[in-house]
């Protein structure tokens, strides 16, 4: 899965600019700032790290239904982990 850090601790504002996230193409490893707040592709994630962190008690774990998507907050990071077919951006 290919991972997106967000770097805040703020909810409301993820939440504000989580659209703009994952419909800004970023390349690997490539940094931007959205909104006051950096914004990283992490590049491919294997999904035993996606388990591992679920587990721990200071994650806070979310799902995107209808896309698959799932989004892991601990401290001041928020991952969000897009499956593949999420990759593609449509203009």
């Amino acid at each position: 899965m290919k991972c997106i850090a967000v770097y805040t601790n703020s909810f409301e504002l993820f939440s504000d600019i989580f659209e703009q996230v994952i419909n800004t193409p970023l390349a690997d490893n490539e940094e931007k700032v959205i909104e006051g707040v950096t914004v990283s592709e992490s590049g491919e994630v294997p999904q035993n790290y996606i388990d591992k962190m679920k587990t721990k008690t200071e994650v806070v774990v979310m799902k995107v239904k209808e896309s698959d998507i799932t989004i892991l907050q601990h401290r001041d990071v928020f991952e969000i982990f897009l499956p593949e077919k999420e990759k593609v951006v449509m203009s």
